[in-house]
């Protein structure tokens, strides 16, 4: 599958990753598609139009007041002669101003009059990313239809690290491929134009700042499942507990530690088409975490630890509204009674599908899966399969879903 044919609106916005569209630039030429750009004022201070003139080999638009263009309406040209506008570093600030609905300079106001798909790649100071305002921004849109893609977690200029960097230009080109919709989805890419929440992993909920509770998760089916969804064109954004193995590629990752993180990350991912929780959640955590290490006393006896119930994220994310997923799937970890359980277990939940495991053996850590897929049509067993094959064969299935050929 390529671009060719297709029309690009490149809105560039003010941040430091702003020179990572050049790379995107030239992707997005060499498949084919025809790039023009839009530059902020503040985008102008991290690169220049002459650059982005060179390699889209086509003019650069940067002011609104410009009379030639305006004598021909040139913003409303521009907002809707492309097939998909993409806003690539969407800041902070930029991502404000489009929730605003405001039209002070060029790209807002094309942004705001065109009627052509929008994707968006955040890009900005961590804080800032989580920071209320923002979310609410991004959530606004998300309702509004644009899409998104990232940001990634990872070092920053500002010397700080976590979720705000501007996804990698071959990431940014799958979700453009993706937003482009239906017409551009092949044979082997029946999830292009999905966007998939993932959980994987344990999580660690803190005794002291030493010490926690978790489980042996090591995270290898979730990053599977989350690797085999993206294979299929999806848009996935995977949130992650604490493991000992790489990022999935082409995949947006959140890093957490805790089941309330975990649950934070999974709501503020959302909207989302389907959502497969794949994560071994703690079900308690500690009711309140002692500051400072907690000390062995010679002859006394262990701390008493109360504990509390940690967040249902199943059971959240299946809950009937507005941003419940189209398909909820759940894993079920069980030892004993594995069917009867797992049934039961969608059930309470409330979620479409559960994958049910028996991790009485290695599974917890290992490399292969043996899972019955509860549905509402009944249970369908599967062989022992390397994690690998489980979660092609669920992305799959998933597909199939989507596509109307399964329960």
């Amino acid at each position: 599958m390529t671009l060719a044919g297709k029309r690009i609106l490149l809105v560039v916005g003010g941040g430091i990753a702003a020179y990572k569209v050049l790379e995107l630039i030239r992707l997005l030429r060499k498949d084919g598609a025809g790039v023009a750009a839009v530059l902020t004022a503040s985008a102008q201070h991290f690169v220049t139009p002459l650059s982005v003139q060179a390699l889209t080999e086509s003019r650069v638009y940067t002011d609104l007041f410009s009379l030639t263009d305006e004598n021909e309406m040139g913003h409303i040209q521009l907002s809707r002669a492309a097939d998909l506008l993409v806003v690539a570093p969407a800041t902070a600030n930029l991502l404000a101003r489009m929730a605003g609905g405001l039209a002070d300079d060029l790209a807002t106001t094309v942004l705001l009059a065109t009627d052509k798909p929008v994707l968006a790649a955040p890009a900005m100071n961590v804080r800032m990313w989580q920071h209320a305002a923002t979310r609410a921004n991004v959530s606004l849109l998300a309702s509004r239809g644009v899409a998104f893609v990232g940001p990634d977690e990872g070092p920053m200029a500002c010397n700080e690290y976590g979720p705000g960097r501007l996804a990698e230009p071959p990431a940014i080109l799958a979700a453009i491929r993706s937003a482009l919709g239906p017409a551009h989805v092949q044979a082997d890419r029946p999830l292009a134009g999905r966007h998939v929440l993932v959980t994987s992993g344990p999580t660690h909920e803190p005794i002291d700042p030493v010490r926690y509770i978790a489980n042996r998760s090591s995270g290898r089916q979730g990053h599977a499942i989350a690797a085999a969804l993206a294979a299929l064109g999806a848009r996935v954004t995977l949130v992650s507990g604490p493991v000992a193995i790489p990022d999935p590629p082409g995949v947006a990752v959140r890093h957490v530690e805790t089941a309330e993180e975990m649950l934070a990350a999974c709501t503020a991912a959302l909207p989302a088409d389907a959502a497969i929780c794949a994560a071994a959640v703690a079900d308690w955590r500690v009711a309140s975490a002692a500051a400072g290490k907690i000390k062995k006393v010679p002859g006394a006896p262990p701390p008493a630890l109360t504990l509390a119930t940690n967040p249902d994220i199943l059971a959240t994310l299946s809950a009937p509204g507005p941003d419940r997923p189209h398909l909820v799937v759940g894993f079920a970890a069980e030892t004993e009674n594995l069917d009867a359980n797992a049934s039961a277990k969608r059930a309470r939940k409330g979620c479409d599908w559960i994958v049910a495991n028996d991790v009485s053996g290695d599974v917890m850590g290992g490399e292969a899966n043996e899972v019955h897929l509860v549905t509402g049509g009944g249970i369908e067993a599967w062989p022992r399969l390397a994690k690998e094959e489980v979660a092609r064969r669920l992305a799959q299935r998933v597909a199939g879903h989507f596509a109307g050929r399964s329960a």
